[in-house]
C-alpha cells in the first residue's frame, strides 16, 4: 500500500512524521510539501520520492494571486498523484493539502485527514475544507470530536 504524506512547516511535519513512524514500515511512503519548505525533508524518518509543489496561499492573501498560486498547485499535485499513484492521502493540515486531497479524492485515492493538535474548540481553515473531502477525518482533542459528527477523536499525535 502506498501513502502520499503532505508535510507542512513546523508542527504538521512533526506531527506527520509521528504518524508515519506509527504506521510503520509496511507502507511505501512519498511525500507532498511546499517548495521553499527546506526544513521538512532533513525530519523525514522513512524514506520516500519527495514532491515539491507552489504554496497555495501567500501570506498576504491576495485573492487573484491565491487563486493562480492554487491552480498551480493542484498541477503540481495533480503530476505527484500522477506519478507516485497512492492508495490513500494523509495530512494534517496545512494549506498545501487542499489541492492534492480535492483531487485525490476526485480520482478515487482515499483521504485521511488529520486536524491539527492546536485546534482544541474550532476547526482551522484547512480543517473546514478538509472536513467535506476527506473520507476519514480525525481530530487530536474530544471538544471537536463533539461539535462535528464527522469527526473521529483518536487521541493526540504527540
Amino acid at each position: 500500500m502506498k501513502a502520499l504524506v503532505v508535510l507542512g512547516e513546523g508542527g504538521h511535519t512533526k506531527e506527520m512524521v509521528t504518524l508515519v513512524e506509527m504506521l510503520g514500515a509496511d507502507l511505501e511512503y512519498g511525500y507532498l510539501m511546499v517548495d521553499e519548505d527546506q526544513v521538512s525533508a532533513a525530519k523525514i524518518t522513512r524514506p520516500g520520492p519527495i514532491y515539491r509543489v507552489m504554496r497555495p496561499r501567500d501570506k498576504e492573501h491576495h485573492l487573484m494571486r491565491d487563486i493562480l498560486r492554487t491552480l498551480f498547485s493542484a498541477w503540481q499535485s495533480w503530476s505527484a498523484l500522477r506519478e507516485f499513484r497512492p492508495d490513500v492521502v494523509l495530512s494534517s493540515g496545512p494549506s498545501v493539502a487542499v489541492p492534492v486531497c480535492v483531487l485525490a479524492r476526485l480520482s478515487g485515492v482515499r483521504v485521511v485527514f488529520i486536524e491539527t493538535g492546536s485546534r482544541v474548540t474550532a476547526l482551522s481553515f484547512t480543517g473546514r475544507i478538509m472536513y467535506r473531502v476527506a473520507n476519514l477525518f480525525f481530530v487530536q482533542w474530544p471538544e471537536l470530536a463533539e461539535r462535528y459528527s464527522k469527526a473521529v477523536y483518536a487521541g493526540r499525535l504527540f
